[in-house]
């Protein structure tokens, strides 16, 4: 039996590090728009004001969460977690994903209760205070921007801060609506639509994660074709328990037990093994992998033990 991993983890720490340093940047900016927001929240007496504050809020604490995990996936493998760390950052996607919908379901709310029985609203305070927001919200989407595509964690993170963006731009217009012609019924309504955006993009950060905790082939992958390319190698008789998971969103694993079509030797099983490797990296981009070699002898031997 011979397993084989292949590493690359260099570039994927490099990225790592700088995210995380964005992230906690990013959270102490949000922190500080959330308590401004706050104040002129209460000031102005606007519901989707104060619902972009508890958004911020939400947000804030999810993207500090994020730089936590973040730091914590970097850790080094040892005896309790042989893998790593770095599923906290799929936990902490999860958490932030199921903690941004669960705000929205709150916002419907309170919206409903706003169209229901409407109040006052001083639309200039609310007006200026959605700009200090969307500036903000704003500099945090570009300074994430570059390391979204990289990690998951960061792209929960990263939608979050479009939906505070999204959110600060409907907020500034339904302040000069309210300032300007005394539309108050146009809070609720802007804190409705922004909850749906949230919700429809926030839905599939919980689906991605929950695939990745429940160790869901790949989309991309296909398992029946891995098998069929490796069987059709000459020194390959069949493989079976073949298995493909991401360990986070990046780093891809697959394990396999392959029979050969002969004994050989150790050398002649290391070629062998070593060209199926470079066969799943150069077809599918997979490159940690565990193999292991077996030879079962004449067809009757090899029904018994795979079966």
């Amino acid at each position: 039996m011979t397993n084989s991993i292949h590493h690359n983890h260099n570039h994927s720490h490099d990225v790592s590090h700088l995210s995380g340093r964005k992230l906690l940047w990013v959270s102490i900016l949000n922190f500080s728009i959330t308590l401004f927001q706050i104040v002129g929240g209460i000031i102005s007496n606007s519901l989707s004001l104060l619902s972009d504050a508890v958004h911020n809020l939400g947000d804030s604490t999810a993207i500090f969460i994020a730089f936590i995990a973040n730091k914590v996936s970097r850790k080094n493998p040892d005896e309790s977690h042989t893998f790593g760390y770095k599923r906290i950052e799929i936990l902490a996607a999860l958490f932030n994903a199921t903690v941004l919908i669960a705000i929205s379901v709150f916002l419907f709310y309170e919206a409903y209760s706003r169209f229901l029985h409407p109040e006052p609203i001083k639309g200039k305070v609310m007006f200026i205070v959605a700009c200090f927001g969307l500036l903000a919200n704003l500099i945090s989407v570009v300074i994430l921007n570059d390391s979204k595509n990289h990690n998951l964690n960061v792209k929960a993170a990263y939608l979050h801060l479009m939906g505070d963006t999204l959110s600060s731009v409907a907020v500034i217009l339904g302040g000069i609506a309210i300032w300007k012609w005394n539309i108050i019924w146009i809070d609720p309504l802007v804190t409705v639509l922004v909850s749906v955006y949230i919700i429809y993009h926030t839905w599939h950060i919980v689906k991605q994660t929950v695939d990745i905790l429940m160790q869901k082939v790949p989309d991309n992958i296909d398992v029946k074709e891995i098998k069929r390319k490796i069987e059709l190698l000459e020194e390959v008789h069949d493989i079976h328990h073949l298995h493909v998971w991401r360990l986070d969103d990046n780093i891809i694993h697959l394990e396999t037990h392959i029979n050969l079509e002969k004994n050989v030797s150790m050398k002649e099983m290391m070629s062998i093994k070593h060209k199926i490797e470079e066969l799943i990296h150069e077809n599918f981009h997979i490159s940690h992998t565990t193999c292991q070699m077996e030879f079962f002898g004449d067809d009757n031997e090899r029904k018994l033990i795979v079966n």
